[in-house]
């Protein structure tokens, strides 16, 4: 039976029309997935469903999505997050080559704009939280790693949001005709900046986010692992949220300088 998948031109282009067909065909979909963006069950013979294609340096992993969570999109990420996400899922190496197929663990970090109020004033902040676990690249295992990982690069855990935090040197925000691209983080032996985190498309912000940011010059990151912040739909649940996660001793945070406008 064929599936309400939907194959973007960009998918397409990476894993090759007869690929593609297949899958538009039913072959190689399958009926039931677990969406790479919200974690829950999906039915690509009952509901539009996405192809997502995470590509690192040498492997490829095809994920599925409820279309009303995201695109079908080629996601870029480092070989290392790939690899360690489909060791967690097979417990073995991914091979390099063509996609895997798999339906992989590979957490996507949900990132949220909002203005944060410390000390009397306004900052633009980024909240990211991963949809899944993060577990240390080549490391098996079902703990979560996302905020050793982070204060290993130099985020600073919080236990109360009283003060702006320190400046991340070589770590930045791509904020481009007022909109959201990437967070940057430093390239291997002092090379160019590599995305961290980058938009599949450009986040809108608001405006008076994208004047906190051209003002102060930089932009509040915080942090937090899965199920601490949620999407809170106001600036004041979100505070609120960031307080609790803080209080938990679940929450870093760092000042990224703003690049672009």
């Amino acid at each position: 039976m064929p599936r309400m998948l939907d194959v973007s031109d960009a998918v397409r282009a990476e894993i090759g029309d007869e690929e593609a067909d297949r899958l538009l065909a039913g072959e190689n979909a399958p009926g039931s997935y677990d969406c790479t963006s919200c974690r829950t069950p999906g039915d690509s013979e009952q509901e539009r469903t996405s192809t997502v294609l995470f590509i690192g340096e040498e492997t490829a992993v095809l994920a599925f999505a409820h279309a009303s969570c995201l695109p079908s999109q080629v996601v870029q990420v480092t070989e290392e997050q790939l690899r360690g996400a489909v060791r967690s899922i097979s417990g073995d190496a991914a091979s390099g080559g063509g996609p895997v197929q798999a339906v992989p663990e590979q957490a996507v970090l949900g990132v949220t704009s909002g203005l944060v109020l410390i000390a009397g004033e306004l900052h633009p902040a980024l909240v990211v939280e991963p949809t899944a676990p993060i577990v240390r690249p080549g490391t098996t295992g079902t703990g979560d790693d996302f905020l050793p990982l982070l204060i290993e690069q130099g985020f600073m855990p919080l236990t109360v949001l009283n003060a702006v935090p320190p400046v991340l040197h070589g770590w930045s925000v791509l904020l481009a005709v007022g909109q959201l691209h990437a967070v940057l983080q430093p390239g291997g032996n002092g090379g160019q900046p590599v995305a961290w985190w980058q938009a599949h498309q450009p986040l809108q912000v608001t405006d008076s986010w994208r004047a906190a940011a051209n003002k102060h010059q930089q932009v509040l990151m915080f942090a937090a692992p899965v199920g601490s912040i949620g999407r809170q739909p106001r600036e004041d649940l979100l505070r609120d949220a960031l307080d609790k996660a803080a209080a938990n001793g679940k929450l870093v945070a760092a000042t990224l300088p703003l690049a672009g406008t």
